[in-house]
């Protein structure tokens, strides 16, 4: 990696990210092509470990079947209880930007600097109840901060508009800090999200729940516009 796919994560912003849990796992490579197509950018995969969260997803060999068929910077999102455990995994596999939860570790900053000797660009995520104040030892540590607007890995959950106050709070004290958020974003969300200084917008039924992607993301598009930032 990468700085130079960290560069280009950056120059996404404001960017959809679509979220691959709600894609087609059984024709993975036409999904990919139907979101490159669309004009995605960067691709986002939650990696879930049934024990930091109550879900079970996918590892290592999802992600090297995806960097086999795709270009695109992968931003994986590790919701589980020790992340550098697979880490340096992921990195092997194609991960070019690893977000681990604050919530699951005890040395935030110290996990941020392992991740980064890897080769991997760094994120941190806080759950909806996290305070900011717990991402205090690492924000100097890490090129990402996820905001989580539902708390991570449980499904069906409203959007919960205190990820607002958390993304305005840290795009004034941490302007060049990339920020992300993630649960609940679509057409009603999005803008309010823009407006308040987020730069990615992590997307899944929003997008793999029509039948048009292109259509799907050219119209979140438009409402990141329209909250400007």
């Amino acid at each position: 990696m990468s700085q130079d796919k960290l560069e280009l994560i950056r120059n996404a912003g404001p960017s959809v990210l679509p979220s691959l849990l709600l894609c087609d796992f059984g024709d993975l490579k036409t999904e990919l092509a139907r979101l490159e197509d669309a004009g995605t950018q960067v691709l986002h995969l939650d990696v879930m470990d049934g024990h930091f969260v109550p879900n079970l997803t996918y590892g290592m060999p999802i992600v090297e079947g995806i960097r086999r068929h795709s270009d695109l910077p992968m931003d994986v999102h590790l919701m589980i209880s020790d992340p550098l455990r697979y880490a340096q995994p992921m990195v092997d596999a194609g991960a070019d930007l690893l977000t681990f939860h604050v919530e699951a570790v005890e040395d935030a900053g110290e996990v941020a600097r392992e991740i980064r000797s890897m080769g991997a660009a760094v994120g941190v995520a806080l759950n909806p109840d996290t305070d900011l104040s717990a991402l205090d030892r690492c924000l100097d540590e890490v090129d990402m901060v996820l905001v989580m607007s539902v708390n991570a890995g449980f499904g069906g959950q409203a959007f919960n508009p205190v990820a607002l106050a958390k993304l305005a709070a840290l795009k004034q004290s941490h302007p060049d800090l990339l920020l992300e958020i993630d649960g609940g974003i679509n057409l009603r969300t999005i803008g309010a999200a823009r407006a308040a200084g987020c730069d990615l917008f992590v997307v899944g039924s929003a997008i793999f729940k029509q039948d048009d992607y292109a259509a799907a993301i050219a119209a979140l598009d438009a409402e990141i516009a329209g909250g400007v930032s």
